[in-house]
């Protein structure tokens, strides 16, 4: 009984179950996207512009790169807490915009040859993106995810109306966080322009149809069917 109510509280505290329903698309874009980096491919389009061979090796930019599991989920967290309309208005953008890669990846697999086989430098920034290279393959990377999801949440802080991110000097903070985060893609070679323009007009088409065409998904029959079910704890 204990653990019961126990259990119930922490579902309630800031209405938890809303979470769920990203949590479980979270399961299901890491399960698809690792069936498809295992499943051997004949055939990949290889994704580089011009530009990209004038693009220097920035090797600190590894740090903004590597901040970005921590912006997206203390910035998520906050908007959960303190906006859920931003919370789900991010949600539903992350979600379109997830899945139409996943399916750009499936139909279509790429990759970009910006690698390098050799490091001009040996410091602990160049060693952290060896690192990096080795866990993250050079595969299926248009576009960019890390560019879409940080302008995703990035624009639902300057939309919030949470008071916090209202303040001058937060706002400034967070926009040159995740213009770092965006410019690290291309300074440590793990994505081609193509990638970030590509992600820059997913990004355009979500925004448009959620804030323009008030596309939204609010769970509102999860959160009824999540809160029968706790009541009945």
């Amino acid at each position: 009984m204990k653990v019961r109510k126990f259990f119930k509280r922490i579902l309630m505290l800031y209405d938890l179950y809303h979470c769920l329903p990203m949590f479980f698309f979270m399961l299901f874009y890491l399960l698809w996207f690792r069936i498809i980096e295992y499943i051997p491919r004949s055939f990949y389009l290889q994704i580089l512009l011009k530009i990209d061979r004038y693009i220097p090796l920035i090797e600190c930019f590894v740090l903004p790169y590597l901040s970005w599991f921590f912006y997206m989920i203390y910035s998520m967290a906050d908007l959960f807490v303190k906006d859920k309309d931003a919370y789900d208005k991010a949600c539903t953008m992350l979600m379109i915009g997830m899945t139409v890669f996943l399916l750009i990846s499936t139909v279509c697999p790429n990759r970009q040859p910006l690698r390098l086989v050799e490091f001009p430098r040996n410091n602990v920034f160049t060693r952290m993106i060896g690192r990096l290279w080795k866990t993250d393959t050079p595969t299926n990377v248009f576009p960019s995810i890390h560019v879409f999801n940080t302008l995703c949440v990035e624009s639902m802080l300057l939309r919030t109306k949470c008071g916090k991110y209202r303040r001058t000097g937060i706002r400034i903070a967070t926009v040159i966080w995740a213009a770092l985060i965006v410019l690290s893609t291309l300074f440590i070679r793990q994505h081609s322009m193509f990638d970030v323009l590509t992600a820059l007009a997913l990004f355009a088409v979500c925004y448009y149809i959620v804030i323009f065409r008030g596309t939204v998904f609010y769970f509102r029959k999860w959160d009824s069917f999540a809160r029968a079910a706790i009541d009945r704890l």
